[in-house]
């Protein structure tokens, strides 16, 4: 049991498998949850239950900590605008001209125009609409910010991020890091844009998550706890949902090759919208809803933290017939 959930928990099989797919990830598949057919269960959590009623029949007298289920709504801004320039969202309108759509081509050139005239709200600017959400059900959202120019896959408005971040702050909801694609094992990087980001919103940032999932065992780890981070929250697969560390708690993270625990802990992403969309693009939004369901009733029975990832970004376009399923799935 012991040697199960270290293995899980410190990620010890990504750091002596050494597959990975093409942004240098960790994929699902090559872990033994997905092979063995569990990684759907937070089976970290089975075990202390295991244990727990082992003690209890052996007659232990001791208090068990108490805890409350929780639901950590994240939001990674990894794009500020759909429509920045007139070049923005071309791409999209020549593939509805060559699939012959015209319908969808003729909708995305009059919002493209509606934007540039402002007289129509960018598609991605969706922070109010995503607050009054949480705040509907009384709770808070996490924006996870980047500001960088490292990689192609960083995008970035600097003006606007100082713009949004007044007013999620204004409401009462938080401000988290999401470092560059490259900085995942790189510290000077990792500092560099977090300093600048702290300098553009004039907030300090504790806590996040990496860029496209991006994570090296024991690398990245100790990055974040060399910059004195609180918490990360990167650990789940991009290509399936579910429990990667094994667990739906928060925990201390341990460094395999120091052999030391660290300060910082980690919080366990469950779900991120684009591992179905991107990796599942043939599952039906029955099919999505009903999975999240499945999870958050695993992560309930453990009071544990369900923490879920939609961008700001995954509203409209290819993903508007998925877009219901966030609010259902809040309202669950």
């Amino acid at each position: 049991v012991f040697a199960s959930s270290f293995f899980m928990l410190t990620r010890w099989e990504e750091y002596v498998n050494k597959n990975r797919d093409n942004h240098n990830r960790f994929p699902a598949y090559e872990s033994l949850a997905y092979k063995q057919g569990f990684l759907d269960r937070p089976v970290v959590n089975e075990y202390v239950e295991m244990l727990w009623n082992m003690f209890k029949y052996l007659g232990i007298k001791q208090n068990r900590k108490k805890r409350e289920f929780k639901l950590i709504l994240t939001h990674d801004v990894d794009v500020t605008y759909k429509y920045k320039n007139l070049l923005s969202g071309s791409k999209e309108i020549i593939r509805n001209l060559q699939n012959k759509d015209i319908f969808s081509a003729f909708k995305n050139i009059s919002n493209k125009i509606l934007v540039h005239l402002k007289l129509k709200k960018d598609p991605f600017n969706t922070f109010d609409y995503l607050m009054d959400i949480s705040e509907k059900f009384g709770v808070k959202s996490y924006f996870f910010l980047h500001s960088s120019n490292s990689a192609k896959q960083d995008i970035n408005n600097d003006k606007f991020l100082k713009k949004v971040t007044k007013k999620i702050l204004k409401r009462g909801h938080l401000i988290g890091y999401h470092p560059s694609y490259n900085a995942y094992n790189n510290i000077d990087l990792f500092l560099k844009d977090k300093e600048k980001i702290e300098n553009i919103i004039n907030y300090k940032l504790t806590f996040g998550r990496q860029h496209f999932l991006r994570f090296e065992v024991p690398v990245t780890w100790r990055i974040w706890e060399q910059a004195k981070m609180d918490w990360d929250s990167t650990l789940s697969y991009a290509d399936k949902e579910g429990f990667r560390c094994g667990i739906c708690y928060e925990y201390r993270v341990f460094d395999i090759i120091s052999r030391r625990k660290l300060n910082l802990k980690e919080k366990p992403l469950i779900v991120m919208e684009g591992s179905f969309v991107t990796y599942q693009p043939n599952i039906t939004p029955k099919e999505m809803e009903k999975k999240i369901k499945n999870l958050i009733e695993k992560v309930k029975k453990y009071n544990g933290e369900f923490v879920f990832l939609w961008h700001n970004s995954s509203f409209g376009g290819s993903w508007k017939r998925l877009e219901y399923i966030y609010e259902k799935v809040i309202e669950k």
